[in-house]
């Protein structure tokens, strides 16, 4: 009998340990027909890449210190291109205008539109809990979003970095599928 309870807990321990792996939830996505890959490395390659962080995670933490230990874990993620996270606004605004909004404990009804026009809305936070809307903007239009969130302490729990990696891979995707248009030319 021994035999067969030891046999049965590493079984579960077999189905368990994809969720142990992986401290994130990523929730669903969405990528626009003009999502492309190519043109975000070539728009970010050896760049400058803006972030704007919207919200507070950590209430009980100063925003300023939750932006700064942010930062350096979301450039440790980063996506392939050879890119660096700011903050900063361009002194112009570009042409595209390609960013990354980070909404903290967004509001359930923020659409990714919206947010690449500037809008954002918040919903309380739960204690404990990192929960984040990722929207990758060009102008005013949605290229990419999704959600994600971990349990995390602070801005510097490794739980948050491992969503970051996690995150970056889907709003950064670079083998999005896409449908033959039936009315092209070749």
């Amino acid at each position: 009998m021994r035999f067969k309870n030891k046999i049965v807990a590493a079984l579960l321990g077999l189905v368990a340990l994809p969720t142990a792996a992986s401290a994130a939830i990523i929730g669903g996505t969405y990528y626009a027909t003009q999502y492309d890959f190519a043109e975000f490395f070539a728009a970010t390659d050896g760049r400058n890449f803006q972030v704007v962080l919207a919200g507070n995670a950590f209430p009980g933490i100063d925003p300023n210190t939750v932006a700064r230990d942010l930062l350096p874990v979301m450039q440790a993620a980063k996506p392939r291109p050879a890119l660096t996270f700011t903050y900063d606004s361009p002194v112009e605004r570009p042409r595209p205008d390609y960013r990354l909004v980070l909404v903290l404990d967004p509001a359930l009804d923020l659409g990714s539109d919206s947010v690449c026009r500037g809008v954002t809305r918040f919903r309380q936070g739960r204690p404990g809990v990192f929960n984040v809307y990722a929207v990758y903007c060009r102008n005013d239009m949605s290229m990419s979003e999704t959600t994600a969130w971990t349990q995390a302490t602070g801005p510097t729990d490794p739980r948050i970095d491992q969503l970051f990696r996690e995150l970056f891979q889907v709003v950064f995707a670079d083998g999005v599928y896409r449908p033959l248009n039936p009315n092209r030319r070749r």
